[in-house]
């Protein structure tokens, strides 16, 4: 099935990320793929508009099927392939209700993490205002409250419960790249734990981004968070 599939993906990209975590838990290594560079802008190549009109990485093709969204090329993967490699939906039925709670809410988490990290690159110089940067990191920073408070009531240390699940999948890169751009872990000790422990997963390590093997941080653009 693997050799049906062609994924174009960018390194460090959390949604891309999510995808290549799923391959892997599902144990459908051997896919085709290809890294491209968002530096030099190929996610706006005519490679990928052909696949995916909104220019964007991940591009995922398994047969005829365009799956571009990572939520929803992840569901599909774990639904098309339930009985193969690791189950990503618990059986008990209030974990699959929290997981798709901390599913969805992890759209949140990225956006906010991103109206920070790309305040710069977003806004045009002259257009910029510090009351916008300041209101960003406080967004941030209650965001990121939450996801620790979260994992302080959470039974099982996974954001669903006792299994590693979609949640998992979904939001564990988004909480990477917080760590990449420097949130304290100290001041976060839950986030922090969460996130050491599961770098050790197998899936995690195997597709754990290149990029960031060659520089562990981006910086610290949310060591104030």
């Amino acid at each position: 099935m693997a050799k049906d599939m062609t994924l174009l993906w960018g390194a460090g990209s959390p949604p891309c990320w999510r995808v290549m975590i799923v391959l892997e838990e599902k144990g459908l290594q051997g896919y085709k793929e290809e890294r491209l560079y968002f530096e030099k802008m190929e996610q706006k190549s005519q490679k990928v508009l052909d696949w995916n009109p909104r220019g964007q990485l991940p591009t995922f093709k398994f047969g005829d099927k365009c799956l571009n969204e990572s939520y929803a090329a992840c569901m599909y993967l774990e639904n098309h392939f339930k009985s193969q490699g690791n189950k990503l939906i618990p059986d008990d039925e209030n974990e699959v209700a929290l997981m798709y709670q901390r599913m969805m809410e992890g759209i949140n988490l990225t956006q906010k993490s991103g109206d920070v990290i790309y305040y710069d690159w977003k806004v045009p110089e002259g257009e910029r205002h510090d009351s916008a940067v300041k209101r960003n990191k406080e967004n941030l920073t209650t965001e990121v409250k939450l996801w620790e408070g979260y994992l302080k009531k959470v039974q099982g240390g996974y954001l669903a419960g006792k299994t590693f699940s979609l949640a998992d999948v979904i939001v564990y890169p988004s909480i990477c790249y917080l760590f990449y751009f420097g949130l304290c872990e100290k001041k976060y000790p839950k986030l922090a734990c969460y996130y050491n422990r599961l770098r050790e997963r197998p899936s995690i390590k195997a597709t754990w981004p290149p990029n960031w093997l060659e520089n562990s941080k981006g910086g610290d653009i949310l060591k104030d968070i």
